[in-house]
């Protein structure tokens, strides 16, 4: 079977949903952000999201200690060979110096935007006093955004939640910190740290936060289908969206929004030929950009997200998690896109047959104990 790669293949024009969002000189247009994820928007997933309609994919999160800077893994994530610009790249830490320090290193590596985390709720980061607990330390912000501000000649972003816990939220304190130090663009994520991704995303604080700042705001949280994108933008005034695990498995969201935002109508999704082009597509790119041990192994992940609610989809999964080679994960997504393929075609009135509506879960790949031995880096957005 041949199977035609996206980037050539059924992808209609992306249309402009809204103004550009402008950060520095780039216009982000569509303005619709990839989420950075680390253990998920390595450059294979950042540069799908982009040929599916993302305005800007940011990249997973890179520490600041410069004594991880030429670890295999560091090396990976500031690999932006071959990207779509704006590249922009995110880095954790608590130290101004080593942060200052890694936003020139980004730079010199490619960056045309850098991102500072101080979202991140994962344990072995807030341990460290980074990401998110950096939130409780107001005059540290300061020092660090400063730091980095004055350090490189690109713009500066900065992604935050609404606090450490609600009973310290401090979103729109920290937003005017942000702003008065140069930073040029703001994401919240419309949760506090010890909320994690319980309960739902408080769009009020996000509203409240674009009220106070002139800045450009990225609303972040609970953005999983076209509707409730246009909710968000709605209850919060936010200058742009940024979507993290509501894409997963579904790259084709992006489009999906912004076509949504700019007409009102609901593009259908991707019929079963599209879909096959698009997962053999994302699977090529993984297995080149890690090689076959590695790469077998990333792919399971992305699979089991594309195929969770499809039918039968238990059986590629679990075809794909045995592989050990790049030929036999292959063989086996080749041989059930022919399935797929039939299947549609036999379906009364060209009923599209692929892709289920419902939003994916984020550890459907995994079994019961693998799930609760999921490394806290996976679960930051």
């Amino acid at each position: 079977m041949t199977v035609l790669h996206p980037a050539t293949h059924l992808l209609p024009n992306v249309p402009s949903s809204r103004d550009a969002m402008r950060i520095g000189p780039h216009d982000i247009s569509p303005s619709l952000v990839v989420a950075p994820m680390a253990g998920v928007t390595d450059r294979p997933f950042r540069s799908l999201c982009r040929r599916m309609g993302a305005g800007l994919a940011v990249s997973e999160m890179v520490s600041a200690d410069p004594r991880l800077r030429d670890t295999a893994k560091s090396r990976q994530r500031t690999d932006h060979s071959g990207e779509a610009g704006p590249i922009a790249a995110q880095i954790a830490g608590a130290d101004p110096r080593w942060l200052a320090d890694a936003a020139r290193h980004n730079v010199d590596l490619g960056a045309q935007l850098i991102d500072i985390n101080m979202g991140c709720p994962a344990k072995k980061v807030c341990n460290v006093a980074a990401g998110s607990a950096l939130l409780r330390d107001e005059p540290l912000v300061a020092r660090i955004l400063e730091a980095v501000v004055a350090a490189v000649p690109v713009p500066v972003t900065l992604k935050i939640r609404t606090g450490w816990d609600r009973a310290t939220r401090n979103a729109v304190q920290v937003a005017r910190i942000a702003e008065g130090c140069g930073i040029q663009a703001l994401t919240v994520h419309g949760r506090t740290r010890a909320d994690a991704f319980e309960g739902a995303a408080e769009y009020d604080t996000i509203a409240e936060v674009k009220a106070a700042v002139r800045i450009p705001v990225i609303a972040n949280g609970d953005i999983v289908d076209p509707e409730g994108a246009r909710a968000v933008l709605q209850a919060t005034g936010a200058d742009a969206l940024m979507v993290g695990r509501g894409a997963f498995g579904r790259p084709w969201l992006f489009r999906e929004i912004a076509h949504f935002l700019a007409t009102g109508e609901r593009l259908p999704p991707p019929d079963a030929r599209e879909w096959s082009a698009i997962v053999a597509a994302h699977l090529d790119d993984i297995h080149a950009f890690y090689g076959e041990h590695s790469g077998v192994r990333f792919a399971r992940k992305h699979v089991g997200w594309y195929v969770h609610g499809m039918p039968g989809g238990e059986v590629l999964r679990a075809q794909v998690n045995q592989a050990s080679t790049i030929a036999e994960q292959s063989a086996a997504l080749q041989a059930w896109c022919v399935l797929l393929m039939a299947r549609e075609q036999s379906a009364p009135d060209g009923a599209r047959a692929a892709v289920p509506a419902g939003r994916p879960s984020y550890n459907n790949h995994r079994t019961s104990t693998a799930r609760d031995r999921a490394r806290p880096e996976e679960m930051h957005r």
